[in-house]
């Protein structure tokens, strides 16, 4: 969560530029004051399990953003919070089938799919690479939620503000699907250093 806080802070100004042209020019502050929220919450209580640590940070999220994102990003650790249950410990394949669960209950939450220029189609692409791997390659993960994030390009938005255009939202990255990029890539790189310090201990997952 501090990875995505540090993500979303650096890229807001970009998450905004992206939404003034498709939305409603609000997404990268509303995120960024979210993320930010949740980095306050867990500095002063860190929940005892990685599942009730994404639940608070979904409250949290609900809680202090605007607009159809903080729903939706809430939902998503919400969800995938109570799908990991109360193991002090997750494995990479567990997390992996948690983080399907959340993101088929924002599918359902919005009523969108893949290929309606939303943030799905960041998170899809994502969870199936780490299907393909067995839960283990969260880096393919990332990848392909960026790769997902600039095939938005193209699309036609279907969903939320940005299907108000019509064929105009066509010709413009999506910025939910670009801030659900940028959390994969936290994710990525929160593994990868827990992989690192694990190497450098000794010891195993």
């Amino acid at each position: 969560m501090t990875a995505a806080a540090d993500a979303v802070s650096h890229e807001a100004d970009r998450l905004t530029e992206l939404d003034s042209a498709i939305g409603d020019a609000d997404h990268g502050g509303n995120v960024r004051r979210g993320f930010e929220a949740v980095r306050e919450e867990l500095g002063e209580d860190v929940p005892g399990t990685p599942g009730a640590v994404l639940m608070t940070a979904g409250r949290k999220l609900v809680s202090t953003v605007g607009g159809a994102s903080g729903p939706l990003y809430g939902t998503l650790l919400r969800r995938t919070g109570k799908a990991l249950g109360t193991g002090e410990r997750v494995g990479r394949e567990e997390l992996a089938a948690a983080l399907r669960t959340g993101i088929d209950a924002v599918a359902q939450l919005g009523g969108a799919a893949a290929g309606d220029k939303t943030m799905l189609d960041a998170l899809y692409p994502a969870v199936e690479a780490l299907a393909d791997s067995g839960g283990k390659d969260f880096e393919a993960a990332r990848a392909a939620a960026e790769r997902g994030a600039e095939e938005t390009v193209p699309l036609q938005a279907r969903k939320g503000r940005a299907s108000y255009l019509g064929e105009r939202s066509i010709g413009h990255q999506d910025p939910g699907a670009t801030s659900a990029a940028l959390l994969v890539a936290a994710l990525a790189a929160a593994d990868a250093g827990q992989e690192a310090a694990t190497s450098d201990s000794g010891g195993s997952e």
